[in-house]
């Protein structure tokens, strides 16, 4: 049996999240305490506590989303379950590269940090919007952005959503023209940046000489990027980490190839339930399980041992 770890971006942050399982499992509680030292802030007091305007501010909720994936993850190895393979949506990649061994968890929250700041000042230079298109083919949202200046494919999710990002008029124009294609639905996200669009080049900018500056390993388990959705090896990590801020998201593409690789068990590590129905959206032959908490653990070891 094949089995994938894949990790959440963001918009899966909640208060409270990873409380539990730190409180069950040291080594998961001892993650937010290297992260609190990596980042310069109480990372467990912001994901336990909130409050939720603090935690949704990008440069701390993404090395918060990180911190409580890897603490989850901490959990999960503490039974005994390995990956085959390990995938992450966006800003899960870092939990991801962590997971494989590529570099410490403690680097992965550091580097995120300075994703997060980095990220956060470009659509303050830059601003923008991201909006969700429901209920149309890829091809059909792809042909209506090569028609609009300043609109882009961001996120793959799933068939029938993708997400859009660009200047505010460009994706309300791509949202006008979708309707009149049949779109069943759209959605405007509450972000203020255009993210994985050319408008925050600036925080790939910032972003790449800190990457270049780390002594990759090779991924152990394998990493599956959403970038290229390819395997990946050490030498091509620190510059996919920077073509993801301004590329798309190929997370439907990244599944359906480790679906033809052999994958059948797909485990979400980290707060929410986005990933795992987004797989099934995908393949529904996937079994899929969330592990956010003691609970999902147990539901984790039902699923293996009925597999």
């Amino acid at each position: 049996m094949k089995i994938v770890f894949g990790f959440p971006g963001q918009g899966s942050q909640e208060v409270g999240m990873g409380r539990e399982v730190a409180e069950a499992f040291p080594a998961a509680r001892a993650v937010y305490d290297e992260a609190a030292d990596a980042v310069g802030f109480d990372v467990a007091a912001v994901c336990f506590e909130g409050p939720i305007e603090e935690l949704t501010r990008t440069e701390v909720q993404q090395p918060a989303l990180v911190a409580t994936s890897v603490a989850c993850l901490r959990a999960v190895e503490s039974l005994g379950v390995r990956a085959d393979v390990v995938v992450g949506h966006s800003v899960g990649e870092y939990s991801a590269l962590a997971a494989s061994r590529a570099l410490p968890a403690a680097e992965a929250i550091r580097l995120v940090r300075v994703r997060g700041a980095a990220t956060a000042e470009a659509a303050r230079e830059h601003p923008g919007a991201m909006a969700a298109v429901i209920g149309l083919d890829d091809a059909v949202i792809e042909e209506l952005c090569a028609g609009i200046d300043g609109v882009w494919p961001a996120n793959y999710n799933c068939p029938g959503q993708l997400v859009v990002s660009g200047e505010t008029a460009a994706v309300e124009q791509l949202l006008a023209a979708a309707t009149e294609r049949g779109a069943r639905k759209t959605v405007l996200l509450p972000i203020s940046g255009a993210f994985h669009s050319p408008l925050v080049a600036g925080a790939a900018d910032r972003l790449r000489p800190e990457v270049e500056a780390i002594d990759w390993a090779e991924p152990d388990p394998p990493f599956m990027s959403t970038v290229t959705a390819e395997l990946e090896h050490a030498d091509r990590l620190g510059g996919i980490l920077v073509e993801q801020l301004t590329g798309p998201v190929k997370f439907t593409q990244a599944v359906r190839a480790l679906v033809a690789s052999g994958a059948e068990t797909f485990v979400e590590i980290g707060p929410g339930q986005v990933l795992a129905g987004l797989v099934k959206r995908i393949d529904r032959s996937l079994r899929t399980v969330s592990v956010s908490s003691p609970e999902g653990l147990k539901k984790l070891e039902e699923v293996l041992s009925a597999a």
